[in-house]
């Protein structure tokens, strides 16, 4: 693991950002968001492979690691850190999904730690269909119920795939306002999706 002491000019750099974005510095946040961005997208992706979450997972991975930031251990590297957060926050969401959701074509962990995909039975094209169809209108219902600043958020983000930029011009609301509407109304949202999962 590399330490700051012997670390490369870019863990040194990551170290001053960290301690800019500490001190309130939303530039320092803004460059350690873009610098990881990418990276993260493709790592969290070998771990989850379902392209239609990964950028959320990203967000909420950052999000998760700037509210901990001043837990942040500057003898290692920042890289290091957020990856393993990146990590657990996508291991985490695996187990809720398998938790709730019985498919399948269910991601699994084979003996070597990777991620896999269990074989499908052509004959069960049909029912795959027919289940995806009753998630899609469970989700939509759970949205629904949703309070409406939760619910217009989560519209823009998930339906008509809006950036949280574009979320926010469009609502005229700060960015970290939208970041954490929508990362509440996830957390409502699954609450509802379980409690009709329940009552099956």
């Amino acid at each position: 693991m590399t330490t700051q002491s012997t670390g490369t000019d870019s863990s040194r750099k990551d170290s001053a950002m960290v301690e800019a974005a500490i001190a309130g510095d939303q530039n320092a946040y803004r460059q350690l968001t873009e610098k990881y961005r990418r990276p993260l997208h493709f790592h969290i992706l070998k771990v989850v492979r379902d392209k239609d979450v990964i950028e959320d997972l990203v967000q909420e991975a950052f999000l998760k690691a700037f509210d901990s930031l001043k837990s942040y251990n500057k003898e290692y590297a920042f890289s290091t850190w957020i990856y393993r957060i990146a990590t657990n926050h996508s291991i985490d969401y695996l187990r809720k999904r398998k938790l709730h959701t019985i498919s399948i074509d269910e991601p699994v962990q084979g003996k070597d730690g990777d991620m896999k995909m269990e074989l499908m039975d052509q004959d069960s094209s049909t029912d795959r269909e027919i289940m995806a169809k009753q998630r899609k209108n469970m989700i939509r219902s759970a949205i629904e119920s949703l309070p409406e600043k939760y619910r217009m958020v989560i519209r823009m983000r998930h339906m008509d795939e809006m950036s949280y930029e574009e979320i926010s011009e469009e609502l005229q609301l700060p960015l970290g306002t939208v970041k954490a509407h929508i990362f509440r109304a996830r957390e409502l949202l699954n609450k509802a999706l379980r409690d009709r999962i329940g009552a099956y």
